[in-house]
């Protein structure tokens, strides 16, 4: 397998992944009963989709992901699994959302550690970081909002 080819399956993994989430939140959106909630979740849906075409652009060369560095307040891992339920409140969904990326970040992070080629080990660890800012920015929000 070529190192393109094998970019371009990480990148088609990884794109799928953010269907799922764009899903995942919409299918949510739908589910709940609080308006504000809902409009939350759409928004959480949008950004997903704003990923996926991301990704896309990197996959057809138009766009390259960088590496940077990303911080962290380490919320996701001091606060309790959500489980999503039709009342959820704002904190509730924002505790669903860090969670979910912080998956998504070890996931990578071990694809990562598991590839054989540089060029792979590269590309998961970008999409790692990727996911990273994501949960720093959900993380943000719940400290913005608890305190």
């Amino acid at each position: 397998m070529g190192i393109t080819n094998s970019i371009d399956k990480i990148l088609d993994y990884a794109i799928s992944r953010e269907i799922q989430a764009h899903d995942f939140y919409s299918e949510w959106a739908t589910r709940v009963d609080n308006p504000q909630i809902q409009k939350v979740l759409k928004e959480f849906a949008t950004d997903e989709l704003e990923h996926r075409l991301k990704l896309e652009a990197v996959k057809a060369g138009t766009v390259k992901l960088k590496p940077e560095e990303i911080g962290s307040l380490d919320l996701a891992d001091t606060v309790e699994d959500i489980k999503p339920r039709k009342d959820m409140v704002y904190v509730e969904v924002l505790v669903l959302a860090m969670k979910k990326e912080k998956t998504a970040f070890k996931f990578y992070t071990k694809l990562a550690g598991m590839a054989l080629e540089q060029n792979s080990k590269e590309m998961f660890s970008l999409l790692a970081q990727q996911e990273a800012n994501h949960k720093l920015r959900f993380e943000i929000e719940y400290d913005l909002t608890m305190f």
